[in-house]
């Protein structure tokens, strides 16, 4: 019975993270709209508009054709506010010099140095760096000195009358873009079958700003924080499968990460990829390989024909071509996820709690062996998302969650409690993960115990849900029906149910455990 009641309650696995926000900034305010802070912010952002107003001004010209028309707008005026005074020529000059001195041969990447530089900047009129100088990524501590120049411009020329007297354009840009990139995040969650809030202490922010090009999209993460800068064009929004791949890092690094013991058995796959002509930051970090492939994997699966044209032997063929083109690339586990996914989309699991079960099903010796018959491509898609702080360290509680995936309960409960004794990490998850030990190692009163301290101090829908349907599953092998009919309920009620989570919880309702049926009991 015991290893019955073990496999009973272990059917829907769990995993949540719990990280901080980047050292020194603060979340950008979210625009009004429909898209939950909780997972994507839409924002605008003087310090960015100061810093890409100023290289305006000094002669940057990327994309400025295709440009919504305000950035031609601002240029104009910030151009005649700095004609006005002799202090505010003197200003621009001294930027520009240090700009022309900067110049990279790449437009794309002078862009981009400046980008990284102004998000780590305080908004105005402060203009300080929210790290230390040290800790700013190689790109902006190359252009730290345009600080105090950009200062000096931005006083002079009043910068912020400019910015403020187009407060009502920039709103407008947020508008423009907020719909599309609201679809595409509630299509996203819809495939992955994700919940509604499961991102507790983490950000990701898409900038809007004019003053770009259009045809570039900057991505950064800083910690568990991730950040983009768009430019929408004269005809709309720009890039949405860029601002979508970085959603996906978002979800899905913190993911891995958490993987690490399994992770490390794909190590022998990093030996087949050394030619690939992929970044090689690839070739030595399995899990951002892992990650990489399976999101090339998703983008592979939710590819879609024009509007209007259904021809699905037409769409097997493109999905196809995507994953042979990201394997030659070198992502070398696309195939892999492709299939696992096509299983995933059959199944009410949602990623989260799936995701254990791919990693665990990869034949290491099949894939190095299938990566070995490949033809590497020449050149590579650079990788849109960058690493602008040191890798964040897996946290006791990852290293506890993967204990629990590997089926090891004295470990997990081990990591689990030292989080708890040290205060690391969400208490309500220490707890939660506790539980789900005591489940493994057969303490099934101490398992019910703790699900029940888990529902006492637990905020995210998720972990509350599934605490309800683990004490319900322990108290209909305890014959306590009723008791259990309440918890499965309450699951459902708590919050907007997941796929995962009606599915165990109608399952539950519906379906006494025979333990407890009696002879002339019809249940």
């Amino acid at each position: 019975m015991l290893f019955s009641l073990v496999s009973l309650l272990c059917g829907s696995a769990f995993s949540q993270s719990s990280s901080s926000v980047k050292p020194g900034k603060q979340a950008p305010q979210q625009q009004p709209g429909k898209l939950s802070p909780a997972k994507l912010q839409l924002a605008t952002s003087e310090g960015l508009f100061s810093a890409l107003a100023a290289i305006n001004t000094c002669g940057f010209d990327l994309d400025l054709a295709n440009s919504d028309p305000l950035r031609a707008q601002i240029r104009n005026e910030v151009t005649h506010a700095v004609n006005a005074t002799l202090e505010a020529s003197n200003a621009r000059e001294k930027l520009c010099r240090f700009y022309e001195d900067k110049q990279l041969p790449d437009p794309a990447r002078n862009l981009a140095q400046y980008v990284s530089l102004a998000l780590y900047l305080k908004e105005p009129p402060e203009f300080g760096t929210t790290v230390r100088d040290s800790d700013l990524p190689p790109d902006a501590y190359e252009v730290l000195g345009f600080v105090p120049l950009l200062k000096n411009l931005y006083d002079a020329a009043d910068l912020h009358a400019i910015w403020a007297k187009h407060a009502a354009d920039y709103e407008r840009l947020i508008a423009r873009v907020h719909d599309p990139v609201a679809d595409m995040v509630l299509k996203t969650d819809v495939y992955l079958k994700l919940p509604e809030s499961s991102y507790l202490g983490r950000h990701y922010t898409v900038f809007v700003e004019p003053m770009g090009a259009p045809g570039q999209v900057n991505a950064r993460n800083f910690s568990s924080d991730y950040f983009l800068v768009i430019t929408p064009s004269a005809a709309g929004v720009t890039r949405l499968e860029q601002i979508r791949h970085t959603y996906l890092h978002f979800i899905l690094d913190s993911l891995v990460s958490r993987h690490a013991t399994a992770i490390k058995k794909i190590e022998p796959l990093l030996l087949t990829v050394k030619t690939a002509p992929m970044d090689e930051s690839f070739k030595s970090d399995t899990a951002l390989l892992v990650t990489e492939c399976l999101i090339q994997a998703i983008e592979s699966r939710t590819l879609a024909l024009p509007s209007g044209i259904k021809d699905n032997a037409a769409l097997d063929k493109q999905r196809t071509a995507a994953v042979e083109a990201a394997m030659q690339q070198g992502y070398v586990l696309t195939r892999y996820f492709y299939d696992a996914l096509a299983k995933f989309e059959q199944d009410p699991i949602g990623l989260r709690d799936a995701f254990t079960s791919m990693l665990v099903g990869i034949d290491v010796d099949r894939e190095r062996k299938r990566a070995q018959n490949i033809t590497f491509s020449a050149t590579a898609t650079p990788e849109l998302v960058r690493s602008s702080a040191p890798k964040k360290e897996p946290e006791l509680l990852d290293f506890a969650e993967d204990q629990l995936s590997q089926g090891n309960g004295e470990a997990a409960h081990r990591f689990a409690q030292q989080a708890l004794d040290q205060q690391q990490g969400d208490p309500a998850r220490a707890m939660f993960v506790l539980a789900r030990a005591a489940v493994l190692n057969k303490q099934m009163d101490d398992a019910q115990m703790l699900f029940e301290r888990t529902l006492e101090i637990a905020h995210e829908p998720r972990t509350v849900a599934w605490s309800h349907i683990y004490i319900a599953r322990i108290l209909d092998l305890k014959c306590e029906r009723e008791s259990a009919l309440s918890h499965y309920r309450s699951a459902l009620t708590f919050a907007q149910p997941t796929p995962d989570v009606k599915a165990a919880a109608d399952k539950g309702i519906k379906e006494l455990p025979p333990r407890c049926v009696q002879p002339d009991n019809k249940e």
